[in-house]
This record gives C-alpha cells, sequence and structure tokens, in this order.
C-alpha cells in the first residue's frame, strides 16, 4: 500500500474514474469531499473510502490526508488548489491546470510558497505508450522530428447549459479537449515559437472548433484540431527525416503505436497493457516525486504547465473567446 493518503476534491465523472484506478493500483484514499455531504457520502460508499466531507475546506483539514487531487471544473481550479495547499495538502490538479496563465501563477507560487508539490494531471503523459515513444524519439528512431500532426474530436452536447458550452465554467472545445494535442505538441516538440488558430464560436461564445498551427524553436511544426461537435480520428502522427510514429485510435489513451522507416517498414510495434483506464501512472509518478522530497517534476514541471497556460491564453485570443471577469 501506499505511504501517501489521497484525497479526492469533487465527485463528478473524472473523479470517478481516477479513483478506480488509485484503488486498482493499490493507493490508499482516505476521504472525499464535496459540497453536497450526500454525494460525497455516496461516493464514499461507491469506493470504500473511509471518510466522506461535506465541504472542501474540511476535506483539505483533514490531517488523514496527504495528498488531494483536484477534480472540479477548471474554472475553480485555483481556488481549489490554493487553498489546498494553504492547508498543507500537496495537489494533483485536473488538466488544464487553470482558466488562464494568471491562475496558473498564483498556484505555483502558492505551491513553491508552502515547499508542496503542485502538479497537473495531464495523465497521457504518464502512459506507458507515451513513455516508449520518447525513448524512441531519443535514440533517433525517426531522425530528427519535423511535423507533429493531432487531433482530439468528441461530439458532445450543443445544449447551451452544458458545462463544455457555459463561458462562466470555461467552456469550450479548447481548454476541455483541446488542451490533449497541444500538451502533446509541447511534450514533442518543445515550447512553440508562433502560434496561429482559427475556429468557429458556438451560441454561447464558447469555441466548438479550433484549427492550430505551431511552429517550434527547431522549425519543426504541429497542426493540431479540437472539436466538441464533431468526432474524428483521434489519432496522432509524429513525422521525421528518417521515419515517422503512427499512434492509433485514440492516441490519449492507453493504446497502440508503430515505427515505420521511411519506405513503409514497419520497424516496431507497441501495444499498451494497462489494467483500469490509466489514470494510475499520473498518480505513481507523483508519490515518486513526495517521497524523494521534490516539489516538481521532470515530465510536467509546473513552469511548463503555466507556459502551455499561456500558449492556450494566445490561441484562446485568436479564437475571439472571452471569459467572464
Amino acid at each position: 500500500m501506499s505511504a501517501l493518503r489521497w484525497g479526492i476534491l469533487a465527485t463528478g465523472g473524472i473523479a470517478q474514474a481516477f479513483t478506480s484506478d488509485l484503488l486498482t493500483a493499490g493507493r490508499t484514499v482516505t476521504a472525499v469531499g464535496s459540497r453536497r455531504p450526500e454525494a460525497a457520502e455516496e461516493f464514499a460508499r461507491t469506493h470504500g473510502i473511509p471518510r466522506a466531507h461535506g465541504s472542501y475546506e474540511a476535506l483539505v483539514s483533514d490531517p488523514e490526508v496527504d495528498i488531494i487531487y483536484i477534480a472540479t471544473p477548471h474554472s475553480a481550479h485555483a481556488e481549489n488548489a490554493v487553498l489546498a495547499l494553504g492547508h498543507g495538502k500537496h495537489v494533483l490538479i485536473e488538466k488544464p491546470l487553470t482558466l488562464d496563465e494568471g491562475q496558473a501563477i498564483a498556484i505555483r507560487d502558492a505551491a513553491a510558497a508552502q515547499g508542496l508539490l503542485a502538479m497537473e494531471a495531464m495523465w497521457t503523459r504518464y502512459l506507458p505508450h507515451m513513455v516508449r515513444i520518447r525513448e524512441l524519439l531519443a535514440e533517433g528512431a525517426i531522425g530528427e522530428p519535423r511535423v507533429l500532426i493531432a487531433d482530439h474530436t468528441q461530439r458532445i452536447s450543443s445544449d447551451p447549459t452544458h458545462r463544455l458550452n457555459a463561458l462562466e465554467l470555461g467552456g469550450g472545445a479548447l481548454l476541455d479537449l483541446g488542451i490533449y494535442p497541444v500538451s502533446f505538441a509541447w511534450d514533442i516538440l518543445g515550447a512553440p515559437v508562433e502560434v496561429r488558430a482559427v475556429g468557429r464560436l458556438g451560441e454561447t461564445g464558447s469555441d466548438t472548433e479550433a484549427a492550430i498551427s505551431l511552429t517550434h524553436a527547431s522549425g519543426a511544426v504541429s497542426s493540431l484540431v479540437t472539436s466538441s461537435r464533431a468526432v474524428g480520428p483521434n489519432t496522432a502522427e509524429i513525422v521525421g527525416t528518417e521515419g515517422r510514429i503512427s499512434i492509433d485510435r485514440v492516441w490519449y489513451t492507453p493504446t497502440s503505436f508503430r515505427v515505420y522507416a521511411p519506405d513503409g517498414t514497419v520497424r516496431e510495434e507497441y501495444t499498451s497493457q494497462v489494467d483500469g483506464r490509466g489514470m494510475q501512472f499520473q498518480a505513481l509518478y507523483a508519490e515518486e516525486l513526495i517521497a524523494a522530497g521534490r516539489t516538481d517534476g521532470d515530465l510536467l514541471g509546473i513552469e511548463e504547465s503555466v507556459a502551455i497556460m499561456g500558449t492556450l491564453d494566445e490561441i484562446r485570443r485568436q479564437l475571439g473567446v472571452v471569459y467572464p471577469g
């Protein structure tokens, strides 16, 4: 069992999935908190969690909790994370880290002041197939990466009251879905030096589609697409001077990929074998950091998460999406 004791802040679908994977991996979940006591109690019964709190304040004050997974809508991430950090809890914050770069900086600074870990839960980075892809790139398996192509496209509700379409909750395809390919491009090709974006806004003013082009310091380019109104292939390609890596559907979840030579010959094929959904790997990494006395990681440090929010801010500016306040 883990020496760290997890608390779960909020009880929605993503919290359910994460908690199931935590327990599958043999981690310790000691408490859950919700603004509705009955929701916390039901969540606790479902997952066998011993302590249910009827407020976020009670959860972050619980002495039996060491680290908190924040699963609220991203419009509330900054408030929730700073609250938890202020009570001495490490935080793993569901992606995107916040609503904008300014809020991300507030989390970074609060964590630094307390000497605690604040980590974005971009779970894709920690999946085994992504670990292997980074190894292959480091080995020069496809030469110099020149092009990255990825989409995250889903058909989600067009109801203007749905969370994804509500500007006051940070709604829009970009922050819920587009964060995946944008973060992927950062991971593989580094920070962009040029950002261009076009898209479509829905009835509420939130973005429903976006096509994003990034140019990176090496000269490599990324072509990224996101939509909340239509389902695409949800695949990804990394194209290099000596071959390419083709990641199958759904590329940002445990899946398979192939490495191709320029003539189309398959050099390597990889298939993921993962228990559960795969959200446990980010938690295991966070626990390793804390056990080592570290407050930041190498796979996705807090400074990179802050900078990615800056990229998303620029994309959103170009799309014309403005959140209240």
